[in-house]
């Protein structure tokens, strides 16, 4: 198969474009390649906490430029999910703005009473209050959905519980493990690819992450190229049975490529 030419891009956020807020060396001048170069593209995140809108304005702080339109995050993929599945539906939400309005917009009511799903997400403010109606709503029969696994966050003081974390506890406590929408879930490449109109010959995930970015990325059936500016370090990626199609210290290593 040839990957040599490219047409369209899907980047992770942190670790890749930017660290702690602050653009990484390089990404400015990869996004405006892509732009030059007439590249379709979407910057990705599993961080359900901010709307697109929020976070093209974030990273125009760090100097950055990304339309809202060239986000995709797990809140959206996730929405887009359960309005498939069950169209118009209602969820009882642990989350915050960037979840609730992807799932106002594609029609889903949000509800504390007999909703459809229980639907958990990033907060940075999770209540005992919220966890508990989430498992007695699972435990009355609502299904169990996650915007993404992950068990901890970056912060600038150390690392936060996160989504994983959470439904671990709710899991403890009801039996019921969730349905992961984001990555490493294949789902939400393939739902990023087709707002792109993305074929997976010609598209190429860089992330900076073996266990979400590289792996989905390969079950997905795109080039992957792991950066080092990120998670996973290069001692690391012996330790998994996959491997990314290249590995390269950071996105200014990409530049080139486009």
């Amino acid at each position: 198969m040839d990957r040599s030419h490219p047409e369209c891009w899907l980047t992770d956020m942190d670790g890749v474009l930017v660290h702690e807020d602050k653009a990484l060396p390089g990404a400015a001048d990869f996004l405006q390649r892509l732009v030059d170069r007439e590249r379709r593209f979407l910057v990705l995140t599993n961080n359900s906490i901010y709307t697109p809108r929020d976070l093209a304005a974030r990273l125009a702080k760090s100097g950055l430029t990304v339309p809202e339109e060239s986000i995709w995050t797990s809140a959206l993929a996730t929405a887009g999910f359960l309005a498939d599945q069950v169209p118009r539906g209602s969820a009882y939400v642990v989350g915050e703005a960037g979840l609730t309005t992807a799932l106002y917009e594609v029609g889903y009511t949000l509800t504390d009473v007999s909703p459809d799903y229980v639907v958990l997400g990033e907060t940075r403010t999770y209540s005992f209050e919220s966890i508990t109606k989430a498992i007695r709503l699972i435990e009355s029969g609502s299904r169990f959905i996650a915007t993404n696994p992950d068990s901890t966050g970056p912060s600038a003081e150390g690392p936060l519980p996160a989504t994983g974390a959470v439904a671990a506890l709710i899991t403890r406590a009801t039996g019921a493990v969730p349905y992961f929408v984001g990555k490493p879930n294949p789902m939400m490449f393939r739902s990023a690819m087709n707002r792109i109109e993305a074929h997976s010959e010609t598209t190429v995930m860089i992330g900076d992450r073996m266990d979400t970015d590289v792996v989905a990325g390969i079950e997905a059936g795109l080039e992957t190229i792991l950066v080092l500016s990120g998670s996973t370090q290069a001692a690391d990626i012996t330790t998994y049975p996959y491997r990314p199609g290249r590995v390269l210290d950071s996105i200014a290593d990409v530049i080139e490529l486009v």
